[in-house]
């Protein structure tokens, strides 16, 4: 039986099926319209082809950038894994519109909200994953010089800003914004301070701007508790920015890719070689072809459940004309499920490839990055 959609949903807590219409209902956001979409045709495939689908202050951001009022970007990376695919969706977003507007982009490594949060993690752990989380994050190729990088556990100044935004956050709004969850230790009782002043720490560090942060929906809970102080005397700041993600599909088709299996096969990891692409497409990447060659032929298959078109679509195909004729080809049974799949393993395969070549080389840059 289908699971009915619903809206149980926090910072650290998803429902496997989620009604975006009701999200934005719900969370008092704006859907991202024709005119804000069109503005985003040129930048990268997340950004206008709709993965992000609603704002906070959006427009008002993109008219400040136009007009060459200082901006910056804010999105953060909780270090508790290696990172795979969907994990890129903020730094895409924000390394597109970096190289758009030639604003400042901060991300801040929160390790101490894993080590908190994730059961059996240990700080040690928590420490090198950050590295390792880092050197992707280089790889991508945003701009040394006004790319700022920063862990939590490391570069301490934030807790200084950490404190200046816990004394405006009273508990019972932390409890009610994000459940009951961060009962568990007071480490996750203060980590809502935490995220505020990661948010805000573009302002903290110079001066009053706008700020857009680039999130999953669940993570707006962070983005309305800090909006909210953001204009208090303590601060005199700019509210906050935001856009919302939808949630990336694994391999399987899962509403949520971060969901990863115990053995990985679910999602493709930014290490994985190119046998191992190949596999995981070939075998579990959701399919929505027909069950036999002959009816694909004469019904064609279904692009809009399909995960290799999805990923093209959101990830690897930037040319719309190449993309719309995969879709149609697919549509009208010309293109078989094997076909697409094989598209898309060469399309992952070669930006792996490439990644990984820069992530070696990310060694030597790293201390261009880093916030010290």
């Amino acid at each position: 039986m289908q699971r009915e959609a619903t809206n149980k949903i926090t910072p650290w807590e998803v429902c496997d099926k989620i009604d975006y219409e009701k999200l934005v209902k719900e969370f008092g956001v704006t859907k991202i319209d024709k005119k804000l979409q069109d503005s985003l045709k040129g930048l990268h495939p997340i950004l206008s082809r709709g993965v992000y689908f609603s704002h906070r202050d959006f427009d008002k951001w993109i008219s400040n950038a136009e007009k060459g009022k200082k901006v910056s970007i804010l999105t953060g990376r909780g270090p508790s894994a290696k990172l795979h695919i969907g994990h890129l969706i903020p730094y895409l977003a924000a390394k597109s519109l970096q190289d758009k507007f030639d604003c400042e982009v901060y991300i801040p490594i929160s390790d101490d909200e894993k080590f908190f949060v994730k059961e059996g993690l240990k700080y040690e752990e928590a420490i090198k994953l950050s590295r390792d989380n880092i050197l992707d994050l280089i790889a991508l190729g945003f701009k040394p010089g006004k790319t700022f990088i920063f862990e939590d556990f490391v570069y301490t100044d934030i807790y200084r800003y950490a404190a200046k935004t816990a004394k405006r956050i009273s508990y019972s709004t932390a409890k009610a914004v994000f459940g009951l969850k961060p009962e568990n230790n007071v480490g996750w009782s203060f980590y809502p301070a935490m995220q505020a002043a990661h948010i805000l720490f573009p302002q903290f560090h110079k001066g009053k701007h706008m700020t857009l942060v680039p999130v999953g929906i669940d993570q707006d809970p962070f983005i309305r508790v800090t909006r909210d102080i953001a204009e208090h005397s303590d601060f005199n700041f700019e509210k906050p920015a935001a856009i919302h993600a939808k949630f990336i599909p694994s391999l399987y088709g899962d509403a949520k890719m971060s969901c990863v299996d115990s053995l990985g096969l679910n999602v493709i990891f930014l290490d994985d070689d190119k046998k191992t692409v190949e596999s995981k497409i070939k075998k579990y990447a959701f399919s929505g072809g027909k069950d036999t060659l002959q009816e694909h032929r004469e019904k064609g298959g279904n692009p809009d459940i399909d995960i290799s078109f999805q990923y093209l679509k959101m990830f690897f195909e930037p040319d719309d004309k190449k993309l719309q004729k995969i879709h149609d080809d697919y549509k009208s049974g010309k293109m078989l499920t094997s076909e697409l799949k094989q598209i898309l393993i060469q399309k992952v395969n070669d930006f792996l490839e490439e990644h990984q070549k820069k992530k070696k080389l990310a060694e030597k840059q790293i201390d261009k990055f880093i916030l010290k």
